[in-house]
């Protein structure tokens, strides 16, 4: 069993889904940050608990050499797609991607599988398949709210 497949399961037990795992480095400090999801949000006490359990797994199989900060949260209202779940989760979300070539777009999610993604905007619909995806995240339009 793989450690995210082990993390998994002590998420799961908590009645929440492990969304994502990463590796960052902010100001000279590696972090390994899980991100968790749940019907009816995250909470801070929900993270401790989950943390709590998970900080011994990685006492015996260490996610990174070295010295590291264990981080759980939620992903947040702008968060990253990387799987073909994450972007299946995420349809009829607004979504900004960069293409390989360089290419920026922002559009509303129409659909995904697991080979691809459809976006529409004001230009039409655009269809992606997953290699072609650089970066993509969901994104909160701030300035529309009321």
């Amino acid at each position: 069993m793989s450690l995210e497949e082990q993390i998994s399961k002590i998420v799961n037990s908590y009645g929440a889904e492990f969304y994502d795992a990463e590796i960052v480095k902010e100001n000279d400090n590696t972090i390994y940050r899980i991100s968790i999801i749940k019907d009816g949000g995250v909470d801070l006490d929900l993270c401790a608990e989950i943390s709590n359990d998970i900080s011994p797994l990685l006492d015996v199989h260490p996610p990174v050499g070295g010295n590291y900060f264990l981080e759980v949260s939620s992903p947040g209202i702008e968060r990253n797609l990387r799987k073909a779940k994450h972007f299946m989760s995420a349809i009829g979300e607004r979504i900004k991607l960069k293409i390989v070539g360089g290419q920026k777009l922002k559009g509303i999610l129409k659909s995904a599988d697991e080979e691809g993604i459809v976006v529409t905007n004001k230009d039409g619909e655009h269809n992606f398949s997953y290699p072609q995806i650089l970066k993509a995240k969901t994104y909160f339009d701030w300035a529309n709210q009321k």
